[in-house]
């Protein structure tokens, strides 16, 4: 999965959000070290839709309760969410086998 596919799905995974809202998450929980451009963001959330990833929420009251419909928001997908968590289980698997490896090294 491509890194900014996963930084994008794990900010919608606490609900919905519009474009400059992801972007914010991204850059926070990646401690300022992804900054997701209008041109890279826009093109990723269309290429997630496309995947079945998340879903873009359209028509009246469709947006979060108090919110502009003039943004366009999303919320992640049940396939999304699945893909999210095998992607996190990758991870969890791949830092098991560098630890180990680390650790045989040092003995």
């Amino acid at each position: 999965m491509k890194l900014q596919w996963f930084h994008i799905l794990l900010a919608l995974s606490d609900g919905e959000k519009h474009g400059s809202g992801i972007m914010r998450e991204v850059l926070n929980q990646s401690e300022d070290r992804i900054k997701l451009w209008p041109a890279t963001l826009y093109g990723a959330l269309e290429q997630l839709t496309n995947s079945g990833f998340i879903v873009e929420l359209r028509g009246s009251g469709r947006h979060p309760k108090g919110q502009s419909e003039r943004k366009k928001y999303y919320r992640l997908s049940k396939t999304g969410r699945e893909a999210l968590e095998e992607e996190v289980a990758r991870f969890e698997r791949l830092n098991r086998t560098v630890r180990l490896k680390l650790h045989a090294r040092q003995s």
